[in-house]
């Protein structure tokens, strides 16, 4: 899909709890989205017919399953991800070295996306989780890490996007969970940026949920923020 797509910049969370939910939103949206991202909710409840369901429907399935286990089987793992023919995979930074090299040896054609740090997560959580220094300094070490084991797609908050994008260089797939338009209700989240923001600040592709999901009318919705990211890709 051409980068000057709006689609081709959104993924749409499908943060529902069943299949027909799932197609349902799919459905709408779709005209305006050009991926979706299963989940742990999606996935947990009815597994590899929801990556099928993105796939019928013509889009990329972004299998967010943040996988974080010893080497031997986060390799596994990752190579049976692959070979449904997901486009993302997402597997968390602190795992270490070794095991996201062996994700990375058995990823295939799937882009692996490291996640450095959560967007519900601020100074206060880190600290208390023991990771050293606030989001940016984590995520930008959680990162390096990454690259060390050879992924070049990372999850991060778009506040940590201009100091990764200045760290690891354009060859970085920068992913950014936490859009929302402006004066949308932020929920749980506690880094978040609208989509112009976000795609000023470097991201190349915007993580969008509850805006869309729970708007009265998702594919008016979707459309909306794909206008917002057209309007910032043109300038």
């Amino acid at each position: 899909m051409d980068e000057a797509d709006p689609r081709s910049r959104i993924a749409l969370a499908l943060d529902v709890p069943d299949l027909e939910a799932a197609k349902a939103l799919i459905q709408q949206t779709h005209e305006h989205v050009g991926a979706f991202k299963v989940g742990l909710e999606l996935y947990t409840a009815v597994g590899p017919a929801a990556v099928e369901a993105v796939h019928a429907a013509g889009a990329e399935c972004f299998l967010d399953l943040k996988l974080h286990d010893i080497p031997a089987t986060m390799g596994r793992s990752v190579a049976r991800a692959a070979s449904m023919g997901v486009a993302y995979l997402t597997v968390h930074g602190v795992a270490g070295h070794e095991s996201l090299h062996q994700a990375s040896v058995n990823a295939g054609s799937t882009r692996l996306l490291a996640v450095t740090v959560l967007t519900s997560l601020d100074a206060a959580a880190l600290q208390a989780i023991g990771l050293a220094g606030g989001p940016r300094e984590a995520a930008e070490r959680l990162a390096k890490l990454a690259w060390r084991a050879g992924l070049r797609g990372f999850v991060t908050s778009a506040h940590e996007c201009t100091t990764l994008r200045a760290t690891l260089g354009e060859e970085a797939f920068l992913v950014t969970p936490g859009i929302r338009p402006a004066g949308a209700d932020v929920g749980d989240q506690k880094r978040v940026m609208t989509p112009a923001d976000a795609i000023a600040a470097g991201a190349d592709l915007l993580v969008v949920g509850r805006p869309i999901r729970d708007a009265a009318d998702p594919a008016q919705a979707a459309a909306e923020i794909a206008r917002q990211v057209r309007l910032a890709l043109s300038q």
